[in-house]
């Protein structure tokens, strides 16, 4: 029997300094899932950590567990609106949470907890709570932001398409946060965790698994359905057209499958433009047992049916169907996440360190005032960054504040381009990585501002590290002492290298 629903409680209480109250963002007209059903093919299934799929919607959105065992279910800002985020900063504030559990917002009430043993992956646990935090209509809400050995799963489903039903589903989705295990998923899985044969999963994915080879020389991601014991790009396993969406913050992935001859799958940017069609055409043919469809009805999220969990990937929205939709209505979901605003404007001035505030790290050592903190490549650089500079080098440099993740006085740096990727030191060298909720990493990311060492400005210190600052040494930034054993802690110019201006951001 599924946990009754607590009665959620918004929680306005908020440490001053550090959060930015929000105006209750005004309910839409119409969401995906009343497009759906407006369409005749009505959501049996609507996961989202982020916002309503239903403009009536007014229930929990998902639970957080707190590390002493307290639970709370996170709420809406207003029917048909955006999460309560700051009920969740609130509850977990000097604390850690996980996502418990993810309510299911259309009437079938097929409610995501943490998925169990499988027979290729041990029991899973929580997403941590914080790790994905994203602008979406003018506000901040938490996604899910999947590592190894983490999913969600209901295995006693209500309304989910079996036995070679129609059905469709997508999900909201991040090409930034991607590897090629096995496997991120979103849909329809076996309800034993096992691997039951061909044709008993119908699921989305994305990632850069290539199973059948040949794929794009892009090098993906790709959008792909898992059909059980193969990720079809196309009916013979592989698209070598597609070059995938690109390394794209929100993407917006779907799968639409008759259950008995016919497949396709679509992908778009959730930020801007429409959906493109990789593939239309009969189910797979390189292996039997396809056609028809054997699904079994659970729903999956973040790992392949029998709990493959090696994958990682970002989640923040999904719906299931009952019936393939039509192309109409998959446009106008697609034209309803565009319009959601995801990686929009929140409210929060730019140039500060005010969590959610966007801003850019200026280096003001003498030679080097034109240059700005950036990623390259996973590490972080120094780069000259103007007006003329491209967009792509304009977002790399470009971080967002939040609070500290080992210490809420102090600030970790997410990036602007890369949604729950951060600044993190690792023997002294600072990078971009995906936050994986462990206590060390939170650690390393978090930094605690103080007046700039040349006596304006700021500097950061590390908070793990006392007496160590964030310095540009050689154009790659490190923690730095002054005066210590490694090159980068040379005692010359390190107050100005470790002094830096928080400036308006340049994306």
């Amino acid at each position: 029997m599924k946990r009754l629903r607590t009665i959620f409680l918004s929680i306005g209480a908020v440490l001053a300094g550090l959060f930015v109250a929000v105006v209750p963002a005004q309910a839409a007209t119409s969401q995906p899932c009343d497009i759906y059903g407006s369409a005749g093919t009505p959501c049996v299934a609507a996961h989202s950590t982020i916002r309503a799929l239903y403009a009536s919607y007014n229930g929990p959105l998902y639970q957080v567990k707190r590390a002493d065992g307290a639970l709370l279910d996170i709420g809406l800002l207003s029917p048909g609106g955006i999460a309560n985020a700051a009920a969740q900063d609130s509850f977990c504030l000097n604390s850690t949470c996980i996502i418990n559990e993810i309510f299911d917002q259309s009437p079938r009430h097929n409610d995501l907890t943490i998925e169990g043993a499988g027979g290729a992956g041990s029991a899973d646990v929580g997403a941590p709570a914080n790790a994905l935090p994203v602008s979406v209509g003018g506000h901040t809400a938490y996604g899910v932001e999947i590592s190894a050995g983490m999913g969600y799963r209901d295995n006693t489903t209500s309304g989910v398409a079996v036995n070679g039903q129609p059905e469709g589903m997508y999900m909201v989705a991040s090409a930034t946060h991607v590897n090629g295990g096995c496997c991120f998923d979103y849909g329809n899985a076996e309800t034993n965790n096992q691997d039951t044969g061909n044709g008993h999963m119908d699921a989305v994915y994305l990632g850069l698994r290539c199973e059948f080879g040949g794929c794009n020389s892009s090098g993906g991601p790709w959008v792909a359905a898992d059909l059980e014991n193969g990720l079809y790009q196309s009916n013979t396993g592989t698209q070598a057209s597609d070059p995938g969406p690109g390394i794209i913050p929100f993407v917006t992935a779907m799968l639409n499958n008759n259950g008995q001859n016919h497949f396709a799958l679509k992908r778009g940017n959730s930020q801007t433009g429409g959906l493109t069609t990789t593939y239309s055409g009969s189910e797979p043919t390189v292996k039997s047992g396809y056609s028809p469809m054997h699904q079994e009805g659970a729903i999956v999220l973040g790992t392949g049916g029998d709990n493959s969990n090696a994958d990682v990937g970002s989640f923040f929205e999904g719906v299931m169907t009952a019936g393939v939709p039509t192309d109409a209505a998959d446009n106008a979901v697609q034209a309803n996440i565009v319009a959601a605003g995801y990686g929009g404007p929140n409210g929060v001035p730019g140039g500060t360190l005010t969590p959610g505030s966007s801003i850019s790290l200026r280096a003001t050592t003498a030679c080097c005032t034109t240059r700005y903190i950036r990623h390259s490549a996973g590490d972080a650089v120094t780069s000259v960054i103007t007006s003329t500079s491209s967009a792509l080098d304009k977002n790399d440099a470009t971080w967002i504040i939040r609070p500290g993740l080992a210490n809420s006085s102090c600030v970790s740096f997410e990036s602007k381009n890369y949604p729950g990727d951060y600044l993190r030191h690792a023997n002294y060298q600072l990078h971009r990585q995906p936050f994986d909720g462990s206590s060390l990493m939170a650690q390393d990311a978090t930094f605690c501002p103080a007046t700039g060492n040349i006596g304006q400005y700021t500097s950061f210190q590390s908070y793990n590290y006392p007496g160590y600052y964030l310095r540009h040494y050689n154009a790659i930034v490190y923690i730095a002492h002054n005066g210590g054993s490694n090159p980068w802690d040379n005692p010359a110019l390190w107050a100005d290298d470790t002094t830096w201006q928080v400036s308006s951001p340049w994306a």
